[in-house]
């Protein structure tokens, strides 16, 4: 099973895929792509660290992710990739805001290329990005822009899509 999961911020998208992790009976390696960039994202990363159950593993991959599901491919592992916008910020921008194409499509195509063959279950958690104002700046558009063209690729490709609101889960695939 592939399952892609969207939500707003805070919507509780995170809690929804770290429920599926935990019903699914199976050893649980969670993927983070967040980089602690301030004080701020530090602390974040932290909670979330001590919130997840001590017995998972956790590999850290800003980048490299369809190498991080590569190595653990196996059908007695639950992958849960949590998330996929700051994944696509690490990718598509150099620290500076320049856009980063070679290296954003290689990583986007490395992803779809490895989840078409992947032998074990993911849940892949990502923020719906597009429901807002059309942003002011090219960099904002573009981000919005490219997350959604990823989320429509995913979604046709994931065998399950759901979208989180205030909590609650709605099926938009299954």
């Amino acid at each position: 099973m592939q399952h892609l999961i969207l939500g707003g911020a805070r919507s509780g998208k995170s809690n929804y895929a770290e429920q599926c992790a935990q019903t699914s009976q199976k050893e649980v390696i969670y993927i983070a792509t967040g980089t602690a960039g301030d004080e701020e994202m530090r602390e974040r990363i932290t909670r979330h660290k001590e919130d997840r159950p001590r017995y998972w593993t956790t590999v850290e991959e800003p980048v490299a992710l369809a190498d991080a599901i590569a190595e653990y491919d196996n059908p007695r592992y639950f992958l849960l990739v949590d998330c996929l916008t700051l994944w696509l910020s690490n990718i598509l921008f150099d620290t500076q805001g320049r856009y980063q194409e070679d290296i954003f499509l290689q990583q986007k195509q490395a992803l779809l290329s490895e989840l078409s063959r992947l032998n074990t279950d993911i849940a892949l958690v990502s923020n719906e990005v597009g429901l807002g104002v059309t942003p002011m700046d090219k960099m904002s558009r573009q981000f919005i822009d490219e997350a959604g063209r990823l989320h429509q690729q995913l979604a046709k490709q994931c065998s399950h899509v759901s979208l989180i609101t205030a909590g609650l889960a709605q099926a938009l695939k299954q």
